[in-house]
Formats: structure tokens, sequence, C-alpha cells
């Protein structure tokens, strides 16, 4: 069975390690690479690949809302995470985004070969190491929720608004939020000021704390 994949990380040198790790199975093709969530979307749309190996934390459009994109445009294309971060935020991120396991950089080279094949195939697989997030993360779903615990969280926020609050907590202003995004400048700061009543902050350096704290993006 031969595995076509799309390796999206932000560092060139872990692309190119993994590329070199990967050619070296007769089963395993690399077809592209992709520098940011927006790209690996784009890479899916024109290669289709059996599989994307998605890094989590990517500037421009993160790992879990490309992975969302990604498997609304390609459903049969799998996802699977390799990333640097066992913090529950991320792994349950991306497990609600859709990914099809969750492996960490530290792995030895056999146990990614093995995890993409068993992806693929379209079995589920995570790092022994963050097995128990996993498991902390089902069971506190049966932990009643008061008002006092309750929290915003990313879930709250719409795809879209998520798109925009990485790209400004990254850095960019409207006029450029409006031209990545093929929108109005006043459409963004209608979204900006939705994101900040949604979640209760007054300024920029909030959101971008929020966006930090949620795994929306990183420093």
């Amino acid at each position: 069975m031969e595995i076509n994949i799309i390796l999206a990380d932000d560092h060139h040198v872990i692309r190119e390690g993994l590329r070199l790790l990967l050619d070296r199975e007769k089963d395993l093709f690399v077809l592209a690479e992709a520098d940011t969530g927006r790209a690996a979307l784009s890479a899916v749309k024109r290669f289709k690949p059996d599989l994307v190996i998605m890094d989590v934390s990517m500037p421009d459009l993160n790992g879990m809302e490309a992975t969302r994109k990604i498997l609304s445009e390609a459903p049969d294309t799998k996802v699977m995470a390799l990333s640097m971060y066992s913090d529950k935020r991320f792994v349950e991120g991306m497990f609600q985004a859709g990914v099809s396991g969750y492996i960490l950089k530290n792995c030895i080279a056999r146990e990614l070969v093995a995890a993409i094949r068993l992806v693929a195939k379209g079995q589920v697989y995570i790092s022994p190491e963050i097995a128990g997030t996993i498991v902390d993360g089902f069971l506190s779903r049966f932990v009643p929720e008061n008002d006092t615990n309750r929290r915003i969280n990313r879930k709250t926020l719409t795809d879209r608004e998520r798109e925009i609050l990485q790209l400004i907590s990254e850095g960019k202003n409207t006029k450029e939020v409006a031209e990545k995004l093929h929108v109005s400048s006043k459409t963004v700061d209608a979204h900006r000021r939705n994101i900040m009543e949604k979640i209760g902050v007054h300024s920029i350096a909030e959101l971008t704390k929020f966006a930090i704290r949620e795994g929306i993006t990183t420093l």
C-alpha cells in the first residue's frame, strides 16, 4: 500500500529531516511540503494526499484550524499531528479538529513510521507519553461544570473568528488581515469586536494573551 504524504511544518530543518527519513521507506512518498497551515490546505487541494503530517503551531493558520479546513475540503485525507507540545489544550484541540493521530517530535524514527502506516489504514495513534492527557480529557467531561469554573475558550468562537484572532495576535493589522482573507476591513473590525465581546477583553494585548493561552498561537 503506497501512502502519499504532505509535510506541514514551519521549520525547514524539520521538514527536510522528515523527508529524508520517509524517503527511506518504499511505501511512503512525500508529495509536497508546506510552511503554514494555509499552504498545507492549498497543497491538499492540489495533490489530494492520503495523509498530512501536521505541526500544531504554525504562523498564518495554525494546525488546528488547518486540520478543520483540510478535512472539510478533503474528508478522505487523514491528518496526523506531529508536535513538540504535550499540553492538554494542544492535544485536545487537535483531536477536536479531527486528527487521527498525535505523536511527539521526540519520538524515534520507527515509531513515526509505524504511526503513519496505522493512521493511513484508518486507525488512531497516540504517543504513549500523552495517553494520560487523552484519558484525563475524557473523564473531565463527566465532571459537572458550574458558573465558577466555566470559562470562555476557543470552542466559543467560530472558525472565522479563530482565524482572525490568530492573525491579529501575530501582529497583522486590519488591512493585512482583510487582504489575507479576501474580506473587507469593516468585516475584520466587526469580527474583532465580536471576539472581544465574547471573551471579555478590551485590548489587542489581552486578545494575544487569550490566543496564546488557548493554543491558537504561540509566542
